[in-house]
């Protein structure tokens, strides 16, 4: 069998699959028939079926567990959107500011969402995050505070598929803010102001402020990456 023919038969494993899920027919959770048995319903060679399984277990949407069998996983949003986790890991430092560019069209709307949904003790956990940054932060004091203090307000957005998006930036865009951070004199000062105000609107219940400033601190960060690259 050709290559190309190998891979369309195992596209067409993964898909029928996949069917099987999205209809009902396995839930999460559910362990897959045995391997001869679930060929022979979907017409499918062994092999076949193999190359699909692993591919599914690639993607976390099946657990292959060795001795026990294939079980379809929890399909949670964050188990799914990890392998976008690795992929954006792979970006260039030319992309960078694309990917902040995604930052400010969502993270302004987890802010408003938040600052509707969070509970008072939610809040009072994002003051403790504000405030636990040093006088004189490190850099890497400066940039895990940022990391944790939008995390928090993403968690706070109700909205699992939006927090797993919003996480998932994380990691490319983790370096422009320590590269910002060495640079900028006064990167401590602007992102401490500006979380303040983020949290003080937040903790007032005003959305649409919390929304505003929240464009603003991201792109105030991706403006002045613009800038430092050209």
């Amino acid at each position: 069998m050709s290559r190309e023919k190998s891979v369309a038969v195992t596209d067409a494993a993964i898909d029928r699959i996949k069917q099987m899920i999205i209809s009902g027919e396995l839930a999460p959770g559910d362990r897959l028939p045995k391997e001869a048995d679930l060929a022979e319903r979907l017409g499918l060679s062994r092999n076949s079926l193999r190359e699909a399984v692993r591919a599914l277990a690639l993607v976390n949407v099946l657990d292959v567990r060795q001795g026990d069998g294939t079980y379809v996983t929890s399909l949670e949003p964050r188990l799914l959107l990890d392998t976008m986790s690795f992929v954006l890991d792979l970006h260039r430092d030319d992309t960078v500011l694309q990917f902040f560019e995604v930052r400010r069209i969502l993270e302004p709307a987890a802010t408003a969402m938040a600052t509707e949904l969070m509970t008072e003790a939610d809040v009072e956990e994002l003051r403790l995050v504000l405030e636990s940054l040093p006088a004189e932060p490190t850099v890497d004091e400066l940039v895990t505070n940022d990391l944790r203090f939008h995390q928090r307000i993403a968690q706070g957005s109700g909205n699992s598929v939006l927090c797993s998006f919003i996480e998932s930036l994380s990691g490319p865009t983790t370096r422009a803010r320590a590269w910002r951070g060495l640079t900028q004199e006064d990167a401590v000062q602007r992102t401490r102001d500006q979380h303040t105000a983020i949290y003080e609107a937040i903790a007032g219940r005003r959305p649409e402020v919390a929304r505003a400033w929240a464009t603003a601190h991201i792109a105030d960060v991706e403006s002045w990456i613009r800038r430092a690259l050209t």
